[in-house]
């Protein structure tokens, strides 16, 4: 399966410029005769820059390289217009013209309308991509693959903008069209982002005001422990205004952002194992409570699975992460691919075959095959009696 997936992950990139597209398709929906189709055959900074992850996991130092070299072109020219250094995504040659229409003359899969292309959430602010795009750089840097001074000039000029911008509202990573909010995974990736950036800054001795951006990151970590931890939940929230928890922060014990094993974030999981959790497979959020400006509902996200997988393993609990692992190969196609959802009755929905989900899918095999070999075993009934205690 992970051979499978790594060979999806090879066909959707475009070698003369190494970007990934999302998925080579447009407009299938996450739900059958519903409105939620998007066109996603663009190259998106977050997909990609989690591949880098998966590619090195495996070996392919090239594949990571080149798209290290792409994300670089793309701060170099964002860093001349004034504005935000990166798009959240971008055509597989680097322009940006996504400009969304409606073709009305398409009938949509089983009359799943309307049939998009292009897509309108291009010019979303989404502050979650630089932590991505710099734990992809920071990857690629203890792999070997040091940036040069352009390269460097460029993340560390993205830094210094997101200083004076990380404390703003924002889209989010799941593209609502609801008007913008203070997501905590937003705020959490942009802790992500400066922490990385300050390592390499120091490993590689590259001149950075270092002072400056570990002020912004320790500001970043105390507003997160503080508005994005609902007390009454007992659980981090999807945003500071809500008790509505979201499943992009299984990502916090992974990126370094809370230890597994606080008894915060073990309070969030059973939060979410209870809420979010369904038969292994996991939902996003609950679109009914909180509303993300789009009618109807949709499929578990096959990405958001993946990453309950290491986050299980992670917080001492391997044996249901060896099992929800397991169950998920049995929701694959013949092929071993994935689409981006999995309704209520197994079937496939939304774009297929989906980068996320594969790419996922290659990193939970690689962090519970870790986790397996050298993690501290099979501890989650021990700290359920000790926190019992």
């Amino acid at each position: 399966m992970v051979t499978r997936s790594a060979m999806t992950l090879k066909l959707m990139t475009y070698a003369p410029s190494g970007a990934l597209v999302a998925a080579p398709t447009a407009a299938l929906p996450e739900q059958t005769g519903g409105e939620r189709n998007w066109d996603y055959r663009y190259t998106w900074i977050r997909d990609a820059s989690f591949s880098v992850y998966a590619l090195l996991g495996l070996g392919y130092r090239e594949e990571a390289a080149e798209f290290g070299f792409w994300v670089r072109d793309r701060l170099i020219e964002g860093a001349g217009d004034g504005g935000r250094p990166l798009k959240i995504m971008y055509r597989v040659d680097g322009t940006s013209d996504l400009s969304e229409t409606t073709l009305d003359h398409f009938e949509g899969w089983r009359g799943s309308r309307p049939v998009r292309i292009g897509n309108g959430a291009a010019d979303q602010v989404q502050l979650d991509i630089y932590g991505e795009a710099l734990d992809a750089f920071f990857n690629a840097d203890a792999q070997g693959l040091q940036p040069a001074r352009l390269g460097w000039t460029a993340l560390a000029n993205t830094i210094d903008w997101l200083c004076e911008h990380w404390d703003q509202p924002e889209e989010g990573i799941w593209e609502t069209r609801g008007g913008q909010k203070d997501f905590t995974y937003g705020r959490f990736q942009c802790w992500v982002a400066f922490d990385r950036a300050i390592r390499v800054a120091e490993h590689r001795g590259r001149p950075a005001d270092i002072t400056r951006w570990r002020s912004e990151r320790d500001r970043i970590y105390e507003q997160v422990m503080t508005r994005g931890w609902n007390p009454q939940r007992r659980a981090f929230i999807q945003h500071y205004e809500t008790d509505v928890l979201d499943s992009s922060l299984l990502l916090m014990p992974l990126m370094g952002f809370v230890s597994p094993f606080d008894p915060m974030w073990l309070d969030t999981l059973d939060a979410m194992d209870k809420e979010l959790v369904s038969d292994s497979l996991v939902y996003r959020y609950n679109p009914s409570a909180s509303p993300d400006g789009l009618a109807g509902s949709e499929g578990t996200f096959s990405l958001c699975t993946f990453w309950y997988v290491d986050a299980l393993a992670r917080s001492g609990r391997l044996g249901e992460a060896e099992l929800v692992f397991e169950k998920m190969h049995t929701y694959a196609n013949h092929l071993g691919l994935f689409s981006e959802e999995i309704g209520l009755t197994g079937q496939q929905l939304g774009n297929f075959p989906q980068a996320f989900s594969h790419l996922s899918l290659i990193n939970a095999a690689i962090n519970l095959d870790y986790q397996l070999d050298h993690g501290a075993g099979d501890v989650g009934p021990v700290l359920a009696r000790a926190r019992r205690r």
